[in-house]
């Protein structure tokens, strides 16, 4: 791995699912993407069954996951985050299992979260 990863999101509705965090979720993911961007294949929990492929970054005190995955696309790096939800029920994995059957585009993260 080069160190250096362009990070996208898997589709729209993981940006919406940003925009509905608490100011304090926010800072945390906007923490843990500036991460990203240089440690991806080091840091995160790697998951298995349907989510094999893909990690979670978890703040135990806030309840919160993020789900992502490193693929390449040529010579980029990526690291595409999938979810971004509560642990509550598993809800988080279900959706992120989900989403990558569905195979959609990516959206490149332009850096202007909030």
């Amino acid at each position: 791995m080069s160190g250096h990863f362009v990070i996208g999101f898997l589709n729209r509705d993981v940006e919406k699912e940003y925009q509905k965090l608490d100011g304090s979720q926010r800072r945390l993911v906007r923490i843990a993407i500036e991460k990203l961007k240089t440690r991806a294949d080091e840091i995160g929990t790697p998951l298995h069954g349907e989510l094999a492929g893909c990690k979670k970054i978890k703040w135990r005190n806030a309840g919160l996951r993020m789900i992502f995955r490193i693929r390449e696309d040529g010579t980029v790096e990526i690291a595409e985050i999938v979810a971004i939800g509560r642990r509550d029920r598993s809800e988080v994995y279900k959706t992120a299992a989900g989403r990558l059957s569905k195979r959609p585009a990516m959206v490149e993260y332009d850096g202007t979260l909030r």
